[in-house]
């Protein structure tokens, strides 16, 4: 093996001396107009030292190093005569191009909607390029951070597009943090400016109280307000309004593109399953193209209309707050997520794509009869998280959805892999339809290898449905790694591969299954049990809504399940009757030994945060004792054990 392997694994598929460091002509054949390059050099993702590029090398054991580079390994176009390698031919990757083309070729299409105010892109674009000019006129500069607190009203959009075009890095935060977090964050990402909306105001000003008792520099706030806000806000700490800010940019704006594609484009903190989040670092090439992936994989035609459930701020809405601008599309802004909200939104404007978790699904799904609209065409849902439900699939495409489950992280800029619906299926019957549906299944077309591994050994497991391994990632979609912790960047891309932490099976057809997140595995009496196998059958049951199962501490058996449900309005079900429908339906190892009913503990993005519920569970401490045998029942109102 070479001892420098290609960078693909965070920074694209191109050789490891990348020739996006400067738009310049390398070939020794052609006209001099700018010097040859001697050194080619990758730029760490290390946002504190502007102009101080490093790269990283990978050794032979994949472990990954900052060096200097300054040799050359030419590529075989340059020794081939009449070649360049010019501004002509070489542009660095950005979605900033998605919003001018669209300005170009749509200018008076609707691009953006938001109760009754309507935008087109013509609008947009200029309001993005004079908020870029208002933003470098406060002093934000190239690889400046601006962040954001906010629901997915339209100043969200368009910061997607304005804060790149001033030459910053876009950090989006979850709109469900509490002051102390969001102070955490401002530190870590060290925004100079915080965009807020009107209703997260005692939010982010409890925020920066918190910044300056560390005596932290504060960042400038903007506020960002409805039109039809009629509530009277406290302005004082407000530096500025976001439609005043806009008003004294210039038209005329020039651009801050980026020196290379892989540039910053914005960080992600992973809202997640775990209590600690990580600052996930996108690049403008990553984000180009998982938008584009993200198109395909959806089947998103032009002149989408998409409604958006899925926040702005979970991995930029999946890449398809640029994805939707790539289309010329019409985006419907949605503050509040609901079932009434969505119907309404779909009928009115006649939304043809739209996002959500399996959470949202759940909901609709669920959802009253006087919520619930007939829909008179379908509409194409992009699903992803935890696997859905079969159940809960089968009822949305009652409702007139088509599905689209996808699946990725944050660090793979959102999606990742999709299940590619196959025309053979079709005539399946409905239960296996779903089944399959529920699959992760393949590597989007942006992505260059997705496998199950065994992590230890990092060979592929046998594509039988059965042997268990980690998901793991290789390609031009990877996050270029996590802002500030090295360790941890080195740690995800050991081997070169992203380690997912996700277990999953392959199918012989290739399509991977998840099982499980690594942590969520539950073992007992040395057997796995599969916590999503479990709730599966859980979501089977009539009067269950919400189901998630995390392990308890045992005694005797090491591990046992432990079920949290939330159950239907108007349904019942005592937790003897639960127990006894799994066993049932499951080998009785597996069934649940504790049932707990009550509300479930959720990111902000729908998912049910496991780590909350394995800490309860983990409180409870042991059912056996270390000598019990036989079973034994514990009376309590919402429990029972064996």
């Amino acid at each position: 093996m070479a001892s420098i392997l290609p960078f693909s694994n965070a920074l694209g598929n191109a050789p490891f001396h990348h020739k996006y460091h400067a738009q310049v002509n390398l070939s020794k054949h052609a006209p001099c107009r700018q010097q040859r390059v001697e050194t080619k050099i990758i730029t760490c993702i290390n946002l504190d030292q502007k102009g101080e590029p490093h790269s990283h090398r990978q050794t032979q054991n994949g472990k990954i190093r900052r060096q200097e580079i300054n040799d050359v390994v030419p590529g075989s176009w340059e020794s081939m005569e009449g070649l360049v390698h010019c501004n002509a031919n070489s542009v660095p990757l950005s979605p900033i191009n998605f919003l001018e083309r669209a300005a170009k070729v749509c200018r008076d299409r609707t691009s953006l909607v938001y109760g009754s105010l309507k935008y087109n892109w013509g609008q947009t674009h200029q309001r993005c390029l004079k908020l870029a000019s208002a933003l470098s006129q406060l002093g934000i500069s190239r690889g400046d951070k601006v962040a954001t607190l906010a629901p997915n009203v339209p100043a969200m959009y368009e910061l997607h597009f304005a804060v790149p075009m001033a030459g910053a890095i876009l950090c989006t935060l979850n709109s469900r943090l509490d002051a102390n977090m969001v102070s955490v964050l401002l530190e870590h990402s060290q925004a100079k400016i915080l965009f807020v909306d009107y209703q997260l105001l005692e939010v982010a000003r409890g925020a920066l109280d918190l910044l300056a008792k560390r005596a932290k520099r504060k960042p400038i706030l903007v506020m960002i307000i409805d039109s039809d806000c009629t509530s009277n806000i406290d302005i004082t700490s407000i530096s500025y309004d976001y439609e005043k800010l806009i008003a004294i940019g210039h038209n005329d704006f020039d651009i801050v593109r980026p020196h290379s594609e892989l540039d910053p484009i914005s960080i992600n903190y992973t809202s997640g399953t775990t209590s600690r989040p990580k600052g996930v670092v996108f690049s403008h090439r990553g984000a180009y193209l998982n938008s584009l992936a993200t198109v395909l994989l959806l089947q998103m035609t032009l002149f989408p209309v998409y409604l958006w459930n899925v926040p702005l701020f979970h991995a930029n809405g999946w890449c398809l707050a640029w994805g939707v601008a790539a289309q010329f599309g019409t985006n419907i802004c949605l503050r509040k997520v609901s079932p009434k909200n969505i119907f309404d939104n779909i009928i009115k404007h006649k939304v043809t794509y739209m996002g959500g978790a399996p959470t949202v699904l759940n909901m609709i799904a669920n959802s009253t009869l006087a919520d619930r609209k007939l829909l008179n065409h379908k509409v194409a849902v992009i699903t992803a998280g935890s696997p859905p439900p079969p159940q809960i699939l089968s009822m949305m495409e009652e409702n007139g959805f088509n599905i689209t489950h996808m699946y990725g992280l944050t660090e793979t800029c959102g999606a990742g892999t999709f299940c590619a619906w196959r025309p053979e299926w079709d005539m399946l019957p409905p239960k296996e339809k779903s089944k399959i549906k529920a699959r992760q299944g393949v590597p989007h077309v942006g992505l260059e290898e997705l496998d199950v591994k065994d992590p230890s050994t990092m060979d592929s497991v046998p594509a039988d449905g059965k042997t268990v391994g980690e998901v793991m990632f290789r390609g031009n979609t990877m996050m270029s790694g996590y802002f500030q912790d090295f360790k941890a960047t080195e740690e995800a891309f050991k081997d070169g591969w992203f380690h997912s932490g996700d277990l999953a099976v392959k199918h012989s057809d290739g399509y991977i299954e998840i099982k499980d997140r690594l942590k969520d595995i539950i073992v007992s009496g040395g057997e796995n049990i599969s916590s999503i196998e479990v709730e599966t059958v859980l979501y089977s049951h009539p009067a269950v809504l919400e189901a998630a199962v995390v392990a308890r501490p045992d005694d005797l058996w090491g591990q046992t399940p432990c079920a949290y449900l939330k159950l239907k309005d108007g349904f019942d079900a005592d937790v003897q009757e639960i127990i006894n429908f799994c066993r049932d339906r499951l080998p009785h190892f597996m069934a649940p030994k504790t049932v707990i009913f009550q509300d479930m503990p959720k990111t902000s993005t729908g998912k049910i945060q496991k780590f909350v519920l394995r800490e309860k569970a983990k409180a409870l401490g042991s059912i056996s004792g270390p000598l019990e045998c036989k079973r034994k029942f514990v009376k309590c109102s919402s429990q029972y054990e064996e």
